[in-house]
């Protein structure tokens, strides 16, 4: 395991143990569009061996009209059973850069009631730069039967959304960017207003994450902490669809943090409604609860 955080391992590790039984490596890479790259294609060209590719789109419910949004627990295990996967599967995850999209898998084997998951630190493009072993061959898949879990409270609504800014009962930290978040860049997708839920704090993804590796526990609770949120207190985690949300969540998780739910419908589903309150600017001064000292 890496040395700071139960819940990611480094490449020594994963090497070590590629052709261990009972041992699941999932490729859960997803990029936006600005980011110029086919997440399949990469996986089609070079993976790691014995990896498997989820789609993080396919997973996700095909009714909603949101992207990436959680699927149900029958769907969830339908989609990763054939890709042969068992929840008594010790799962490994990894994406290209290795902090962006795979903690949103993380977050979804937990959430189903996989524990034994885990982040690559240094994701597949750190392992191909230490010229570790990958391969172009089709990985051999037995469908599996997959039992979900499903912990429903780990997972807000809008309407618990709604109250929760509100009320202030809980903190929010926002994943994404600080350009979106203050509104002075725009949305990438076409409809959704700029800005931030009133009282949220800005922790953007991107800045929990050195070369693609966690951040060590001291540095981490200095930028969580510098954001504004307090951690004695309970946080929902949002961002732009639900992705990079998870990777504050992980990171709550690492510093044993565990009072932590995801907004799955996040900025996109917000930020479009015309009735849901917006501010701009920086985060407010003082309490990221309003109401709570």
């Amino acid at each position: 395991m890496a040395e700071d955080s139960p819940f990611t391992v480094d490449a020594d590790w994963l090497q070590q143990r590629l052709s261990q039984p009972g041992l699941t490596i999932i490729d859960a890479s997803w990029y936006l569009p600005a980011q110029k790259r086919d997440a399949r294609a990469e996986y089609d060209a070079a993976h790691i061996p014995g990896a498997r590719f989820l789609d993080q789109d396919a997973v996700s419910d095909s009714d909603a009209a949101l992207p990436h949004t959680l699927a149900s627990p029958r769907h969830f295990a339908q989609y990763v059973g054939a890709m042969g996967v068992s929840a008594d599967d010790t799962i490994v995850v990894y994406d290209g850069p290795g902090f962006f999209s795979a903690p949103r898998a993380w977050w979804m084997f937990r959430v189903m009631g996989v524990f034994q998951t885990y982040v690559l630190d240094g994701g597949f493009d750190g392992w191909k730069a230490a010229g570790r072993p990958d391969t172009a061959e089709p990985t051999k898949i037995a469908p599996s039967v997959f039992h979900a879990d499903f912990d429903a409270a780990r997972v807000v609504g809008l309407a618990d959304m709604r109250r929760i800014v509100d009320t202030g009962e809980s903190q929010i930290a926002d994943a994404r960017g600080a350009g979106r978040f203050t509104g002075a860049e725009p949305e990438p997708r076409a409809g959704i207003r700029s800005g931030h839920m009133p009282g949220a704090r800005n922790v953007p993804y991107s800045a929990l994450s050195e070369n693609g590796r966690l951040l060590p526990k001291d540095r981490l609770r200095k930028v969580i902490e510098d954001a504004g949120i307090d951690l004695s207190k309970p946080v929902v985690t949002s961002c732009g669809s639900g992705v990079t949300a998870a990777a504050v969540t992980l990171a709550l998780e690492t510093l044993g943090h565990t009072e932590n739910r995801l907004y799955d419908g996040s900025w996109t589903e917000w930020g479009g409604l015309s009735d849901t309150p917006v501010v701009t600017g920086p985060a407010a001064a003082g309490p990221a609860l309003a109401g709570k000292e």
